[in-house]
């Protein structure tokens, strides 16, 4: 069991200097290494620093058995300490957590973290994930079957409904149509996602994320470095990571997720509780995921998320502002979002979001998931004003 002040003397050590985007919605003919190079190269320019200075690289992809060693060679660098671990698309905020205790040991000293996916634009990825040996002879429709379980679920152990799942999709929808960078724009409501073509009972297509293009990169530098940032950095207040099975099937309550312990384990290193939180990022490849999440993070009770959703929660005026760029359901999400999630937050930050800026925001929850409800893992994050 970890100790309470685990991971303490890491809250503010470093920073996020610079954010970068590529490619994002529909990117045409650049492949996806081409993609995480011109989000790594914005992200340095966005900081101030050179490519030869990064010393210290993470990324995870779908597509590489190595993506650490492929994108180094890429990005013609050669760092001194790397992480290529894949947890799905919780895997950059777990980075995080890495590149903080690397940067802190002095093991390196300027630090990226990248990822790049042409998904849309080349029809999909065949990803290097192995199959799931309990699952296979079922023919699931991966991922969405996995994450229908758990809606179903939770719909018949809480009575939760499809137009509370609704609700998710359409507050999503709202936040986008404030945010210029966002691929789905348009008009949604509830009736629009009851309407749409089922994939896997009760998910219909509207409860899904979309298929987009994009790539982005952080950089991050310890804090005694951060005062020469081009920007405000963005420290690192908190960060847990927590897994409990790979298949759905090995799920031990289809209703609840790690993010029950990584959540309050960030927060704790933080020295936060949720009412010191101005701006959230849950991961929303389907509707159900931020319900689950607002749950297990401690928003609501277990059972009462589908109700706390409800009348625009989590929409432009709602109780907490949710996914403040449109979420993996409308801004874009290119096969793995985690790290989308961290830039929206680093922006609303700096002050600076594209799209609807939450006022005065100093603090950011954002919490990314893996595989089928595998990997949870949670950031907090700050400003100079919260350390």
């Amino acid at each position: 069991m970890p100790l309470p002040d685990a991971g303490a003397h890491l809250r503010g050590a470093v920073a996020v200097v610079g954010v970068g985007l590529a490619g994002m919605g529909e990117a045409g003919a650049w492949s996806h290494m081409e993609l995480l190079a011109i989000a790594v190269r914005a992200a340095l320019d966005d900081a101030g620093l050179g490519m030869q200075e990064v010393d210290g690289l993470f990324a995870g992809t779908a597509v590489h058995a190595m993506p650490t060693l492929s994108v180094a060679e890429y990005l013609g660098i050669r760092p001194r300490f790397s992480d290529g671990s894949m947890i799905g698309g919780a895997s950059f905020h777990a980075h995080v957590l890495t590149a903080a205790m690397a940067l802190e040991a002095g093991l390196c000293s300027v630090a990226v973290i990248a990822y790049g996916s042409n998904q849309r634009s080349a029809g999909g990825f065949v990803s290097v994930s192995e199959p799931q040996p309990y699952e296979v002879p079922y023919a699931p429709r991966y991922p969405v079957s996995a994450y229908a379980l758990a809606a179903s679920r939770h719909m018949h152990k809480f009575g939760t409904t499809r137009e509370q799942l609704a609700e998710v999709a359409v507050a999503a929808r709202a936040w986008a149509r404030r945010n210029p960078e966002a691929f789905e724009r348009g008009p949604l409501e509830i009736p629009d996602v009851l309407a749409s073509r089922m994939v896997s009972d009760p998910l219909t297509v509207r409860d899904c994320c979309l298929v987009t293009d994009g790539a982005a990169a952080l950089v991050l530098v310890a804090a005694d470095r951060a005062g020469a940032a081009r920007y405000p950095p963005v420290y690192v207040l908190g960060a847990a990571t927590e897994h409990w099975h790979r298949q759905i099937s090995a799920m031990p309550d289809l209703t609840t997720t790690a993010a029950s312990v990584s959540g309050p384990r960030a927060l704790r290193m933080a020295g936060l509780t949720l009412p010191d939180i101005d701006v959230v990022g849950l991961y929303d490849a389907f509707t159900v995921t931020p319900i689950l999440f607002l749950e297990d993070l401690g928003f609501c009770g277990k059972g009462e998320g589908g109700a706390f959703v409800v009348d625009g929660a989590l929409a432009p005026g709602g109780r907490v502002p949710v996914n403040t760029n449109g979420g993996g359901l409308s801004c874009g999400h290119p096969g793995m979002y985690g790290l989308f999630m961290i830039v929206e937050a680093v922006r609303q930050l700096r002050g600076v979001a594209p799209g609807l800026q939450v006022p005065g925001a100093a603090t950011a929850l954002v919490h990314a998931n893996g595989g089928t409800l595998s990997s949870q893992s949670t950031l907090v994050l700050g400003t100079g004003a919260t350390l």
